[in-house]
């Protein structure tokens, strides 16, 4: 059984996700570029079930551009985002892959919101596409 451990900078707010992520996706709609500081947003998605979290969070909801939603779960002390809550997906929560610092974490399977995609950035070609 696989188990990965995700944090913040400071230690103080972790999820312990057991087995594999159910989807990984990178989105590149403008909310995820900001929230980042990135230009894209890279998640794992996993069974609620299988993450445990453990510290201190605040919490931030944003509506999406479509669909609901999400809030944002991040450390009060660093500020780095852990983990979030998908609105309508409550079976779930997602990580930010960046949370695991693992260069060896798998390669996403979806890439959304294409088209604010900066025109540098190639998703694997064999990720499913999404405009």
């Amino acid at each position: 059984m696989i188990i990965r451990h995700a944090s913040c900078s400071c230690g103080q707010l972790s999820a312990r996700a057991t087995g594999e992520p159910v989807r990984i996706s990178v989105c590149h709609c403008l909310a995820c570029q900001r929230r980042t500081g990135s230009v894209f947003g890279q998640q794992a998605r996993f069974l609620r079930e299988d993450v445990t979290v453990t510290g201190e969070s605040t919490e931030y909801a944003r509506v999406g551009d479509e669909g609901p939603g999400a809030r944002f779960h991040f450390c009060p002390q660093c500020g780095s985002t852990v983990y979030y809550d998908i609105v309508g997906l409550e079976d779930y929560l997602a990580i930010p892959v960046g949370a695991f610092a693992d260069p060896d974490f798998p390669p996403p399977t979806v890439s959304v919101y294409e088209e604010r995609m900066h025109k540098w950035v190639v998703p694997p070609a064999d990720a499913e596409h999404i405009p």
